[in-house]
This record gives structure tokens, C-alpha cells and sequence, in this order.
């Protein structure tokens, strides 16, 4: 007998075990030196894996792409040395594509300055991203090591050398830029942190959670306050790196004023940027910024300082105005270079004039719409889709005679849920898009496989439409696709829900998203195949109690043939007759 929901059970098992098998982790810190793996074997020559960059010159500060492609491996390890000295420590640092299938690693002093793999699972392509150091040498070329098998492996394969122009453009890297500000404005020290006090009533506040104090909590603060013809400025949050908000006339970066305090050396500068788009920030040379202070202790960065309510600079905008409110933090490493907010920032509902009447405000660092993404597929294929499975499957004989609007009740209520699963499915589908205006290439293949089941998910209602007759000869073909199509989209869909559920515009409480997750899907596959054996076990006692009934009227056949009227008699004056004799009597 076929058992779908075993066998979709089985699958779910197979895809959660390899996810979280024990494969090694890639943290290869004692070959950095080297890039040898201990593997207990020589490397091998002719290297078919090979490295590419996006460009052939850079200047200090500047991010390059690096790949890493060829036949399909398990293993990797990518440095930047300096060409004329390939002997000496890995230099730079590296920013991640995709934390699924890479992660950095610190080689001597130089955080980040390395990337390997987080498992042995197949890849053929690596993307990552490397930031030029100050300090750079004139050439720069970037060196891989390759892991096909255990035993099958290459080291050191050379990749392009990428050098630094003659003439530098007057564009100033961030950590001179830092220098400039810190010897041009004195920065102080905060003796005491600050706190909330004031706010909604003298200063307006953006906090997360509501009730942060950033006096006695490790939490995200932020707060103006209008004095005369400037604003005075407080940030706090649980930081090593980077704090930094941005005025945005959208809820998307791009074309934004931003302001950063950077922690740098056991120190924080605080500096000004612009952002354009999702590329890395444009800082000033000149800060705009006055009456600068910073604390750094026990994990949190505060800073405040300054700024002119009017400025003439080029990129900044008057606070006289209403702004979406961006706060976000993240990692810096070793010469000031930030790197991309590990987490969605925090955006305010509305736009603000922090001049204006003083508010005590939140934000949100997932997006309504994208909320109402998640919620909707959620609802459709945990919900209403699984529902619709098991009337379709184990209602159709118990609904049989029943009867909805001159159909069989059970195809009716399988054909409301389905509807309905396409319905709530094509009104999430759209908005992702809604939000971003777009394609997203931040979301890895989340998007790709959505719109998979979208297609599916069309298709079979369209497919449903053109069912042939019950005893057409093609009815068994057409039951067959429709099961089929219909079980790839459900597997594809919580598929596509579990790696939706790491994106950080969703920001859900991990790990316990995802054993919320697993806790559904098993119940609802753990229902199915219960189904499955109780609809087996009701087949199994009705072929048994037919064959019963096969024998009795065999037994009467013969008794009847031999004695007819004697066996007659003789069951109906036994109280307790049989089920032959039943039948006779009742006759």
C-alpha cells in the first residue's frame, strides 16, 4: 500500500539530518600559515579550481569580490597575501556572501583575514568579500586551498594579483579619515553612561525594548534633544564594533544620512557617512560633528555628540524635517573597517521630526509586510494545504453520501482549502517584491524555491480544471500527476519556509524558530501516517469480513443443496445461531 506521508516524513528526516550531521567545521586556524590541511597525504598538481575578482586594482578601504568555482569540492580556505612575499601572514579582511557555506577566520593578528568552509557539503561556488587593509602593498594576489576528498586536495592555488594604482585617488580610506577627525576634534570620555530620563518629555527616544535604560541594560538607545540651533546626540548599544543610525526618506537604504561610532584601538570615533544603495558607506573627511564623548564597558558602546540642526555639507540632512529612523550595529576590525549589520536594523513604523514634540518611540527590525510574507505561508502550508491532504485522502469514504452544494462533501471542503492555499499563497508571493521594490539578491535560494511552489501551486488548480471522467482511461495517469505535483510543492514550500526563516528581515528568535518549525511539520506528518495506518487497518477488516461473508454463503449453498429444510430448522430453534444462520432466518 502507498504511505505518502511516511515517505514525506522520511524525506523531512533525511533533509533535517543532513543539515545538522557532524561534518567538520572548517575552523582551520592551525593551517593558517601553511594552508595544509592535515590530512595525512600530498596535495595534488594541476589545480582544476580557479579564483576570479571583480577587478584588477584597489586602494586601501576598497571591498573586491572573490570567487572560488570549479568541479565540485567540500572544503576551502582563501587568504590574501602579499604577491612579492607569499611567505608572509594573510593580510585584509574578508566579508561574507553567504554565512551558510562560509565563515571567517582570524590568522595571526589580522581579524577576519580568512575564509573557509562551515561543513562538508558539495559546493562548485564560493562568493566573499575581501576589504584592502591601510596598510596594503603595492600587490595583493589571493591564494586557495581546495579539499575535493579527504585524500584529494589542493594547496595554495594562485589566484589573481590585484595592485594598487600609481596615483591614489583623493578618495580617503576610513581608518585616515579617522585619524583626521580624532586630531581635529577632541573627543572626551564619558565618566557615567547615560540614561532615559527625559524622554518623551525633553528629548525624543528610539528604544528596543520599549523600556530601555541604557544606565542599568544592555539594549538599543537612541535619543535627540534640541538645544537652540543644534541637536544633541545619544547612542547606546551592545557593541564591541559599531553603533549607527541613519535618516532615510524611505524604509531602505540607499541615498541616506548616517552617523557612526566606530570602536577602534579600545577607542570610538564618531564620524559621518552616506549611504548609496547597500554598498559599503561613504565617509567624510571633514566630521560635521561636535562635542564628541564615548564609554566602552562590559560589551556596550555609548557616544554621544553634536550636530547643527542646518548643514552645509554635502550629503547631510536638516533635522528640521520627517525621516525614517535606521538604528544598526555590527563588527569593525582592524583598521576601522566595519562590516555588514549581522542583524536587520531597527526601523521606526513612521517618519519623524526629531525636532519636533518630543516622543518616546520603537521600531521594528522585521517589516510589516515581510511579517505578513511569513504569516500567510505559514498559515497556507502548515494550515490549510495539510488539512485539505487528509480530507482528500481519508474523508472520501467516510463523506461519501454526504453532499455541499450538489458535490460530494468532502471534494468541496478539498477544493475550499486548496483555493484558498493558492490565494493566501499568490498575496504572500507579491509581497516580498512590494518591499523591495524587486528581485532580492540578499535572499539565496529562499526566492528561487518560492517561486517554484508559487508555479505549483498555480498549476495544479489548472491542472484540477481538465480532470478527466471517473472511468476515463486516463483518470489513473491524472491521479497520479496531480499527487505527485502536488506532494513537491508542499516538500518544496517548508523547504523554502526553513531557509526563509534564517533571513534576517524576518527576525525570528533563533533556535527556537526553527524547533517551532520542526515541532508543526512533525506533528502534522505524524498525523498523516497515523491516518495512513488506521485507513489500513479499516481495509484489512473489511477484506476479512468479506471473505467471512464469502464463506457463510458458501456454507449455505452447500447445506442448502444437501438438507434445506433440516438446516433451516435447526439454526432458527438455536438461540444462539450463527452468522449463516442469521442470514437464513432473516431470509
Amino acid at each position: 500500500m502507498e504511505l505518502p506521508g511516511l515517505g514525506f516524513a522520511v524525506w523531512m528526516f533525511i533533509c533535517f539530518y543532513a543539515s545538522v550531521g557532524g561534518y567538520p567545521n572548517g575552523k582551520v586556524r592551525e593551517a593558517c600559515a601553511s594552508m595544509i590541511p592535515c590530512h595525512g597525504s600530498s596535495p595534488q598538481l594541476s589545480p582544476e579550481h580557479t579564483i576570479t575578482v571583480n577587478g584588477t586594482e584597489f586602494k586601501p578601504g576598497d571591498r573586491i569580490e572573490v570567487r572560488l568555482s570549479g568541479p565540485v569540492f567540500e572544503g576551502f580556505f582563501i587568504q590574501a597575501r602579499d604577491a612579492e612575499h607569499l611567505e608572509t601572514p594573510a593580510l585584509g579582511s574578508f566579508m561574507l556572501a553567504d554565512q551558510r557555506v562560509s565563515q571567517l577566520l582570524t590568522c595571526g593578528r589580522t581579524k577576519n583575514s580568512a575564509v573557509s568552509h562551515t561543513s562538508k557539503a558539495k559546493k562548485k561556488h564560493i562568493k566573499v568579500y575581501w576589504i584592502a587593509p591601510g596598510d596594503a602593498p603595492k600587490r595583493v594576489q589571493f591564494l586557495a586551498t581546495v579539499v575535493k576528498k579527504y585524500k584529494t586536495f589542493w594547496v595554495k592555488i594562485p589566484g589573481p594579483i590585484v595592485s594598487q594604482p600609481s596615483a591614489l585617488s583623493p578618495t580617503t580610506p576610513l581608518h585616515a579619515t579617522l585619524e583626521a577627525i580624532s586630531t581635529s576634534h577632541p573627543v572626551s570620555w564619558l565618566s557615567k553612561p547615560f540614561n532615559s530620563s527625559g524622554c518623551g518629555r525633553t528629548k525624543f527616544c528610539i528604544r528596543s525594548p520599549s523600556n530601555c535604560d541604557p544606565e542599568s541594560a544592555s539594549c538599543f538607545f537612541l535619543s535627540f534633544q534640541q538645544e537652540r540651533s543644534s541637536v544633541f546626540i545619544e547612542m547606546s548599544g551592545p557593541s564591541e564594533g559599531y553603533l549607527a543610525f541613519a535618516l532615510s526618506h524611505d524604509q531602505w537604504m540607499g541615498d541616506d544620512d548616517a552617523y557612526l561610532c566606530v570602536g577602534q584601538d579600545h577607542r570610538v570615533h564618531t564620524i559621518t557617512a552616506y549611504l548609496k544603495g547597500r554598498s559599503p558607506p561613504v565617509f567624510d573627511s571633514e566630521s560635521a560633528l561636535e562635542d564628541a564623548s564615548w564609554r566602552l564597558a562590559d560589551g556596550v558602546l555609548q557616544c554621544s555628540f553634536r550636530r547643527s540642526v542646518h548643514l552645509a555639507h554635502k550629503g547631510r540632512f536638516n533635522l528640521d524635517a520627517s525621516y525614517y529612523i535606521f538604528l544598526a550595529d555590527g563588527e569593525a576590525s582592524e583598521g576601522g573597517v566595519i562590516h555588514k549589520h549581522h542583524q536587520q536594523p531597527l526601523i521606526t513604523n513612521g517618519m519623524y521630526n526629531i525636532t519636533g514634540l518630543p516622543q518616546d518611540i520603537g521600531g521594528t527590525r522585521s517589516p510589516q509586510l515581510i511579517k505578513a510574507h511569513g504569516g500567510l505561508m505559514f498559515i497556507a502550508w502548515i494550515t490549510t494545504v495539510s488539512i485539505g491532504v487528509i480530507v482528500a485522502r481519508f474523508f472520501k469514504p467516510v463523506w461519501s453520501h454526504s453532499f455541499l452544494l450538489g458535490k460530494e462533501m468532502w471534494f468541496q471542503v478539498h477544493r475550499m482549502l486548496m483555493l484558498t492555499t493558492v490565494m493566501l499563497t499568490s498575496i504572500s508571493f507579491v509581497l516580498p517584491f512590494i518591499y523591495r521594490g524587486g528581485w532580492s539578491q540578499q535572499a539565496g535560494f529562499h526566492p528561487y524555491l518560492g517561486c517554484t511552489v508559487m508555479a505549483l501551486a498555480i498549476f495544479q488548480p489548472l491542472m484540477a480544471g481538465f480532470r478527466p471522467s471517473h472511468h476515463a482511461p486516463r483518470r489513473q495517469l491524472f491521479n497520479w500527476f496531480h499527487w505527485s505535483t502536488g506532494t513537491a510543492a508542499r516538500i518544496l514550500a517548508v523547504v523554502t519556509m526553513f531557509l526563509g526563516m534564517n533571513l534576517t528581515a524576518l527576525d525570528l528568535p533563533d533556535p527556537w524558530d526553527t524547533y517551532t518549525m520542526i515541532a508543526f511539520v512533525t506533528w502534522h506528518v505524524g498525523v498523516e501516517v497515523l491516518l495512513e495506518i488506521h485507513s489500513y487497518c479499516l481495509i484489512r477488516k473489511v477484506e476479512v469480513i468479506e471473505y467471512d461473508r464469502v464463506q457463510i454463503l458458501q456454507s449455505l449453498t452447500s447445506a442448502e443443496a444437501e438438507s434445506p429444510q433440516i438446516h433451516s430448522v435447526a439454526c432458527c430453534r438455536n438461540e444462539s445461531y450463527s452468522e449463516s444462520c442469521k442470514l437464513v432466518c432473516n431470509q
